[in-house]
């Protein structure tokens, strides 16, 4: 399988409604991760939990009000909110803002969500909150903007967001001197979202520049990189699925 590179509002629309749109960046038996717009008011989830995988959010745009654990504490994440659930726990959202909100979506793995939301399967791995409420709020992980491990580096700074042995996301910054050469993992697909600046990325043999909004996969044994495109600094939300011990070797080295 080769990478995949698109902008994030190009992708397949498997919901395409006037106030409400979900849009495929990537389906894979180790990671479904999409797009998603709601506007105003707009319902999202009612509370459910996933038994065998993890699910994450990272705000794009407005805001996303979640509701975690047994009390559906309530959490109002705007741009840059990050909110990382493992299985057990109970989890739901809704647009109760004012204003249109932008996310991205992460299940890892898979377990057929993509397939079930276009209509593909009758099911997934999604059941009603349990009886005595499941896991603790506290379990879930939520970063707001300018939170998480942060690590300074000569010329990038690595935030590490959330890890899950299924899962891990950081936010990378990095200067015009930065670069990862071509490379290919074996074990684990390597995604990124530009969010500021100007990204050269690899894609098999061709480099691709590619700036705010656009979305790279690069699935297990497929070649890829990326550095700055640009004059400034660039940053990127990049994804792991599984996590594959990344964020250990980034708080080590």
């Amino acid at each position: 399988m080769e990478p995949v590179l698109l902008a994030a509002d190009d992708g397949e629309a498997i919901v395409d409604r006037p106030r409400r749109a979900v849009r495929v960046l990537f389906e894979h038996e180790l990671l479904d991760a999409s797009w998603a717009r709601s506007d105003a008011g707009e319902r999202g989830a009612s509370p459910h939990v996933h038994l065998e995988h993890v699910d994450a959010f990272y705000v794009v745009e407005g805001e996303v009000q979640f509701v975690v654990g047994p009390d559906l504490d309530v959490v109002r994440g705007g741009a840059g909110t990050f909110v990382m659930v493992p299985p057990n726990l109970v989890h739901g959202f809704d647009n109760e803002s004012d204003a249109t909100s932008r996310w991205l979506n992460f299940h890892a793995p898979s377990t057929g969500f993509l397939a079930w939301m276009r209509g593909d399967r009758e099911s997934f791995d999604m059941v009603p909150p349990p009886e005595g409420g499941g896991r603790s709020a506290d379990d879930a992980v939520i970063v707001q903007p300018d939170g998480g491990e942060r690590y300074e580096r000569d010329d990038r700074t690595i935030t590490i967001l959330g890890d899950e042995p299924h899962f891990s996301a950081l936010d990378i910054a990095f200067d015009e001197s930065f670069d990862v050469d071509p490379h290919e993992h074996d074990d684990h697909v390597d995604s990124f979202f530009v969010l500021e600046g100007e990204v050269a990325f690899t894609v098999g043999e061709d480099v691709v520049r590619a700036g705010p909004g656009t979305w790279l996969s690069a699935p297990p044994g497929a070649r890829h990189g990326f550095r700055n495109g640009g004059s400034r600094r660039a940053r990127v939300l990049n994804v792991h699925a599984p996590d594959a011990g990344f964020a250990e070797w980034i708080r080590g080295a």
